[in-house]
């Protein structure tokens, strides 16, 4: 599909439709998607009268133009719909904590809604937290990969919801990496809040197709099916890329990162920065071990929102900076691999997370093992084909 930007989408998708090449392209006009959440007509029958829960963050909005929206929230108690509670995600309600950080149960100060915190020691919301809940939203933009956390909080509560009889209305929004299906599948064993699922590191789903395969894999305990309720997209293309308006999480600040992370997470489990601490969050890469003669590009992480404990804080790392490398349609080991060779010390390079984040024990043999990248990825091919003819009865949109 050979295409260039334009700031009307109209022209846009009639020009992709008429196009004939396989290259991707990006559509500007973000609030021109008619996501789920726009899409009011389709889904306040089933709020109007109820006592409703949302499960929300800083993206959960309605556009009214690509730098004009208002909060779900908002907008819900304009229109007279009850909202008991609030459910919050990794990073928080509105959306400036830390990775990792422990996010605390509270009150909206604008709204005075309780906000339930789904991050920390307390993943899913129980029983309790659900009274008098007639039904639930879910409306949170997802990124398209398996170690982010916000699908795993789907998990939890499509599983809270069914075991409750809960009815779970979702809000469809698109996946900025969408546009490809890539990496190991995660084994069992493997199993944790950043990997619940056997699916490979991109997906390739939107949050509603993902819903769709949790309750079809009858993957909640004990196989357990959710009751869905899903608002799909208008106009949107899985083999398109999306810019998103407003940043998914603190480290995810533009359309570069996004597509950047799936490849610069792995980094995440090892002794190399991946950003965090600058403003080029998984856009650079960098550690004080990496060889400065092989790695020219030099940056010192410090203390940020967002990333208030930052790897190898106040000490200048070297590394690469990818600001300006090509939108990537495929997972890139190629980096990782660099910094492994390249490192002065290969023994502390790895830590305990890096299998969390791969889903399996085997990437990191293989790198050890001197493998190439091109002979890695030949280990997922079988499971990547067998898991693209399993998503096939879960989609929403034509591919």
């Amino acid at each position: 599909m050979i295409l260039k930007r334009f700031k009307n989408t109209v022209y846009f998708i009639l020009l992709a439709c008429i196009s004939c090449s396989a290259q991707q392209a990006e559509i500007n006009t973000y609030s021109s998607l008619g996501v789920g959440a726009n899409r009011t007509e389709s889904y306040l029958k089933f709020l109007e009268d109820k006592n409703v829960g949302v499960v929300g963050n800083q993206t959960s909005v309605i556009f009214k133009s690509e730098t004009d929206y208002v909060h779900l929230v908002d907008s819900l108690l304009n229109r007279n719909i009850i909202i008991k509670k609030v459910f919050a995600p990794e990073h928080g309600f509105r959306g400036t904590a830390d990775a990792g950080e422990i996010i605390k149960d509270g009150i909206d100060t604008k709204t005075g809604i309780p906000i339930i915190s789904l991050y920390g020691s307390q993943k899913k919301p129980d029983p309790e937290h659900l009274e008098g809940i007639d039904i639930m939203v879910f409306d949170i933009q997802d990124v398209g990969a398996r170690f982010y956390t916000y699908i795993s909080t789907l998990h939890y509560i499509m599983e809270a919801c069914a075991e409750q009889n809960i009815p779970l209305l979702i809000l469809d929004r698109p996946n900025p990496n969408g546009h490809y299906i890539d990496g190991p599948v995660l084994e069992d064993e493997f199993k944790s809040f950043v990997g619940m699922h056997p699916v490979p590191v991109v997906h390739g789903l939107t949050i509603a197709e993902y819903a769709k395969m949790i309750n079809g894999e009858k993957w909640l305990k004990n196989g357990i099916q959710c009751r869905l309720e899903i608002v799909d997209m208008r106009g949107y293309a899985p083999q398109l890329t999306y810019d998103l308006p407003i940043k998914p999480s603190p480290n995810l600040p533009n359309s570069k990162s996004i597509n950047l992370y799936p490849s610069l997470c792995f980094f995440e489990g090892t002794n190399v920065n991946a950003g965090r601490g600058t403003s080029m969050q998984f856009q650079v890469f960098g550690s004080p071990f990496l060889d400065p003669l092989v790695f020219d590009f030099e940056y010192t992480p410090k203390s940020s929102d967002g990333a208030k404990y930052p790897k190898h804080e106040n000490t200048l790392c070297f590394g690469r900076n990818l600001q300006n490398h090509n939108d990537l349609d495929y997972l890139n080991l190629e980096w990782l691999l660099q910094a492994y060779h390249h490192t002065q010390d290969q023994a502390s390079f790895f830590n305990n997370f890096f299998s969390k984040l791969a889903g399996n024990a085997s990437l990191q043999e293989q790198i050890q093992q001197g493998k190439t990248a091109q002979e890695i990825r030949e280990n997922w091919e079988s499971e990547l084909n067998t898991y693209k003819k399993k998503i096939k009865p879960y989609l929403l949109y034509e591919r």
